[in-house]
């Protein structure tokens, strides 16, 4: 639902009546439940699709089988009433999908040379068959049509890492974030297309991934790092600047899809800043300083030394600075995201505030109780001021 409205109370203030809460109700209802019907039909989908693939092991037994399934689902879709067209996407998927995944991993295993090329350009074919056919479609075909586009997609994008991982070393250090916005793009424009906010926030990885920003397994523990935080926080609100003018210039789709991708920005730039505000940054040290020790050309003492000159000449933007800087920052977000409706950018703006505030707690300000005096001092004319602006902003809208 766009909006959340509490309909007992809408009923007793005389807002709406007692048949328009109900309809309300059904239609929230039904929204979940295709939302829970459709999420567990694509989980078993897949898990049955990769299942046989490697139960069968074979790719003649795979391709067969594959078939089967994909003919058998065009055929209840085709002649199936209401009732069994959901078992005719079912078939229909699961067949197109072991033939897409067979392929893919039988090349891979068994023409690892030309598997990246095959894979980018078959995948890219399938998928814009089923975008051109997912326009025209009917109602009941969209879905399959829609489900083996993602598939398609996933190949060409496999197979265009596949390529580049195979001859990275013929190609300039820029080319993986290339790659990545590339991956970006194409996530993002499937999204759209389709209209599933799922896909479309997933496009966040590649994008994060261009400046190596992303998650890995440290030390026993699961983190989020980002080597360049400061200008993955530019980065980031340059994607969420566009995503909210895209919002508000178009409506329906495109401002859906946009305004989940300027939620999962933003909670990528709020991890940065994150980081920033644990360890400050020396700016362009993974770029264009020198590299770290174990990939350094040379003895500890050379990288040392070549690593101290850099720091020497060039910005370093201490953790204080973040601290502070990202609590400005999230205050005048939240107050935005409040005042002009929008929900997500508050939640996520809100949970950061408390996650900043407990960590800076114990982190940089536990000795510090003078600065716990002025940002609560402070906290208090700006929730005045708040108020007074929200009042105003509606008595002039009226």
């Amino acid at each position: 639902m766009y909006y959340v409205a509490e309909t007992g109370k809408l009923v007793a203030d005389g807002v709406i009546n007692p048949a328009q809460a109900v309809e309300i109700k059904h239609r929230a209802r039904a929204a979940m439940i295709g939302l829970c019907v459709n999420t567990l039909l694509i989980a078993g989908i897949l898990a049955a699709t990769l299942g046989l693939v490697f139960y069968l092991a074979n790719a003649l037994s795979v391709a067969i089988c594959g078939g089967l399934f994909l003919g058998a689902g065009l055929v209840i879709l085709r002649y199936g009433t209401l009732v069994y067209r959901m078992f005719g996407n079912a078939s229909a998927m699961i067949g197109a999908g072991m033939l897409i995944s067979g392929s893919g991993i039988e090349l891979v295993d068994k023409y690892q040379d030309q598997a990246g090329a095959v894979m980018f350009a078959m995948g890219g074919i399938i998928a814009g068959l089923c975008a051109w056919r997912f326009a025209k479609a009917l109602p009941h075909l969209r879905f399959s049509y829609g489900a083996v586009l993602l598939m398609g997609a996933a190949m060409h994008l496999c197979g265009a890492y596949v390529f580049v991982d195979e001859y990275a070393v013929n190609y300039p250090e820029g080319v993986y974030s290339i790659l990545h916005f590339y991956a970006f793009a194409v996530i993002a424009a499937c999204g759209m297309l389709l209209d599933i906010r799922f896909v479309t926030a997933l496009a966040i990885i590649p994008f994060a991934q261009m400046l190596d920003t992303g998650t890995g397994y440290f030390h026993a523990a699961y983190v989020f790092y980002s080597p360049e935080p400061t200008f993955s926080i530019i980065q980031m609100a340059a994607l969420i600047g566009l995503c909210v003018w895209a919002a508000r210039r178009w409506t329906g789709r495109i401002a859906r899809n946009a305004g989940i991708l300027a939620i999962m920005a933003f909670i990528v730039a709020n991890l940065a800043f994150l980081v920033g505000s644990l360890w400050g940054d020396v700016i362009g040290e993974t770029l264009w300083g020198p590299n770290v020790y174990y990939s350094y050309n040379g003895s500890y003492e050379d990288w040392k030394q070549a690593h101290d000159a850099f720091i020497k000449n060039t910005l370093v933007i201490s953790e204080h600075v973040f601290s502070v800087v990202w609590a400005v920052i999230l205050v005048g977000l939240i107050a935005w995201a409040a005042m002009t409706n929008r929900r997500g950018l508050f939640n996520t703006g809100m949970t950061f505030a408390g996650i900043h505030a407990y960590t800076q707690m114990f982190e940089s300000f536990y000795d510090q109780p003078l600065a716990y005096v002025i940002a609560g001092l402070a906290a208090i004319p700006l929730a005045f001021g708040l108020w007074r602006l929200n009042h105003v902003w509606f008595a002039t809208a009226d």
